[in-house]
């Protein structure tokens, strides 16, 4: 096995992806997700603990570059434009690769309630590291933590979009996120 290729933890990711859909979350092993990406089971835990922190593999990485974008946002931002700074920090990073993931990856979540679940924290976790960054900045906590949720909505629905797609209509993510932002900063206000 070529253990000493670059990029294993992707390959690890896409190969754990594919089988989580090919035969199901619990019906898969550690062992076949190494052999699929052609690694050994001691890379595998090398780079993650066990299968389930396969979902949450880029957690950390998505919710620093929001928490970045917000926090690099210029001083007069108002909470949601620095939210938006964020989305779009975070979506400059999210190339064709993350696109083409993403329905396969959504079909995975959807059969297991155990990765329902990781995704429900990964949520959490993007939700709290922009609310962490919006109250550094000096927004209220209340607002903070709305305009945090508002992102993590916006980043999920913009996607969802982009990876549902057209391959030639699809772009990049940014403009996925920030209309998706925008229908909800506009849904917010209809609210009365």
């Amino acid at each position: 096995m070529a253990r000493w290729e670059p990029g294993a933890r992707e390959r690890l990711v896409v190969a754990a992806v594919d089988l989580f859909v090919e035969q199901g979350y619990d019906a898969t092993t550690v062992a076949q997700i190494a052999d699929r990406a052609g690694v050994t089971k001691s890379t595998f835990f090398r780079h993650f603990p066990d299968k389930r922190e396969l979902l949450v593999a880029g957690q950390e990485t998505l919710s620093g570059l929001l928490a970045d974008g917000i926090t690099t946002a210029p001083v007069e931002a108002a909470p949601l434009a620095a939210v938006a700074a964020g989305l779009e920090r975070a979506c400059a990073e999210m190339g064709p690769a993350n696109r083409e993931l993403g329905p396969r990856l959504k079909a995975a979540v959807a059969a297991s309630a155990e990765l329902r679940e990781r995704d429900a924290l990964k949520s959490v976790g993007m939700a709290a590291a922009m609310t962490e960054a919006l109250v550094g900045r000096g927004v209220p906590s209340t607002a903070a933590h709305l305009a945090a949720e508002m992102g993590v909505m916006a980043f999920k629905l913009g996607y969802a979009r982009w990876a549902d797609a057209a391959p030639d209509e699809a772009g990049g993510l940014w403009p996925h996120a920030s209309t998706a932002l925008e229908e909800l900063r506009a849904a917010g206000a209809a609210l009365g």
